[in-house]
């Protein structure tokens, strides 16, 4: 405890306070503008650490990774445009929200659930941060295949347009992430004899186009028609039966968050995937997911905080990072001179203790922040639509061609918001295409890696005990609404 309580007097120095303060601005910032994300800014920053002692640099840094958590909602909820790919799941229920009127109640849920998962999450990276991370010691790739595949079969849940037609949008979803050079053979795949395709298609074309553009273009279709618009926001602090409502989701999805965050190949994204699904499983309507439920923004939001926040404890504590954006902290801890790993808290208890005292203060920040501007994001919807359409079409190219400074990008956005027209007209969701994308790549990686390491016998994914229990749960799970079926019809043979 002497580290802890050592850590909160590096915290509490004016120059670590304010590197705090800018990296959750900042990160609050990038989160908010489309295809920025905390990994790219990170990047871009790199530079500017070598000039900052090593406690600020990493806690600066941090604040930014997990501010632009909450960041990205604020374009979910408002514009139907996920910010980062862990908001995708949060655009379902926010944005229905949003055209109630109620967007101060999604924004307020969604600030206070954030805070609370991150709280949560730093609670127990403070207490059993080396005995969670000698658990992700034990995945290899059998387990990130397993885990994956668990993340694609999810994705069947979270669509509004019926089942079949969510399986075949992930199904294009999993097409996509094949695009590009094969990472084994080297062998092009898909690209048309195109260079732009070699290393495949990234991410931020696809939600931008799917979701930005696409919605856009419905909407223009539809401005002879009497469009719903939303009622007067009375009230940008959730109720007490919203707050009610929403706490089992913030709890469950504080503990989903954090667990997966911990694990390699699981993170934000899978995490705000993952809550959501168990919370639309588990509620007694689910048919209100998708047009409006509380839950839908709370249990996505708190996961992909919690997620955010554990992330930190394979980096920190055995050098392992867990996600691209942990990748770079780990950079950044080499170019200060401190290399990551088990050593780190005897060696850099001050580092190690400072960051994580950080990320207290940097969750109250946000809260204190978030809360009561709320109001300002909500005025955004007061823009009368022939103001922000253009305006929606030009933060997204922007934020697009920001990302790889390539033209070729923009014509990618071009061409998924057509798709993503397309796909609302004939009522297909977009979010499980971008969320099995987002997971295509891991598991296709995954599952080839252990079918080297197990001669090519798919039963080999059985005899690990971890992605064992992970299919066998999933198989348990696939098969229950069969046998409930069948038991129905027994009983009403009897």
């Amino acid at each position: 405890m002497d580290g802890f309580i050592d850590g909160f007097g590096v915290v509490l120095e004016p120059a670590n306070l304010l590197y705090c303060l800018i990296g959750v601005v900042i990160g609050m910032l990038i989160g908010v503008l489309p295809g920025l994300g905390p990994a790219a800014t990170i990047a871009i920053l790199l530079p500017i650490t070598y000039g900052v002692p090593p406690v600020s640099a990493i806690i600066m840094l941090a604040g930014i990774f997990y501010g632009a958590q909450y960041g990205g909602t604020i374009t979910s909820v408002l514009l139907r445009l996920p910010g980062e790919a862990s908001s995708v799941v949060t655009v379902f229920d926010g944005f229905a929200l949003a055209k109630q009127g109620r967007a101060g109640t999604a924004l307020g849920i969604a600030a206070i659930g954030s805070f609370i998962g991150g709280t949560v999450s730093i609670i127990g990276l403070t207490l059993v941060a080396p005995v969670v991370a000698g658990v992700a010691l034990d995945f290899g790739p059998p387990e990130y295949a397993a885990l994956s595949l668990f993340g694609v079969l999810l994705v069947a849940t979270v669509g509004n347009g019926g089942w079949l037609k969510a399986v075949i949008a992930a199904g294009v979803g999993l097409l996509l992430a094949t695009v590009g050079r094969d990472t084994f053979t080297g062998a092009s795949r898909f690209t048309f004899d195109s260079l732009n395709l070699a290393d495949g298609i990234d991410f931020v074309p696809i939600a931008m186009g799917l979701f930005g553009l696409g919605e856009i273009l419905y909407n223009l279709e539809e401005r002879h028609h009497k469009l719903q618009t939303p009622a007067a926001v009375a009230n940008v602090w959730p109720s007490r039966a919203d707050l009610r409502q929403a706490r089992g989701a913030i709890g469950r999805g504080s503990v989903i968050g954090f667990v997966l965050g911990v694990l390699p190949g699981g993170g934000a994204t899978l995490s705000s995937l993952v809550a959501y699904a168990v919370e639309k499983r588990r509620s007694k309507q689910p048919e209100r997911f998708g047009r409006g439920a509380v839950e839908g923004v709370a249990a996505p939001e708190t996961a992909n905080n919690a997620a955010a926040t554990s992330s930190f404890i394979p980096l920190l504590t055995l050098g392992i990072p867990a996600n691209a954006t942990m990748a770079l902290m780990f950079g950044a801890l080499l170019i200060q001179g401190i290399p990551p790993g088990p050593q780190l808290v005897s060696e850099h208890p001050d580092l190690f203790w400072g960051v994580i005292n950080s990320m207290y203060l940097g969750n109250i920040l946000l809260l204190i922040m978030s809360i009561p501007l709320v109001g300002l994001f909500v005025k955004i919807l007061k823009v009368r639509p022939a103001v922000l359409a253009p305006i929606t079409v030009l933060i997204t190219l922007l934020g697009v061609y920001t990302v790889a400074n390539q033209v070729f990008d923009i014509f990618l956005v071009i061409v998924f918001g057509v798709l993503g027209y397309l796909m609302k007209k004939l009522g297909f969701e977009p979010g499980p295409l971008v969320l099995a994308f987002v997971l295509g790549s891991v598991m296709e990686t995954a599952v080839r890696q252990s079918l080297l390491i197990f001669g090519g016998n798919p039963a080999g994914f059985f005899t690990r005990p971890i992605s064992g229990t992970v299919l066998v749960a999933l198989i348990i799970v696939l098969a229950l609404p069969a046998v409930r079926a069948l038991v129905r019809r027994q009983k009403e043979r009897v």
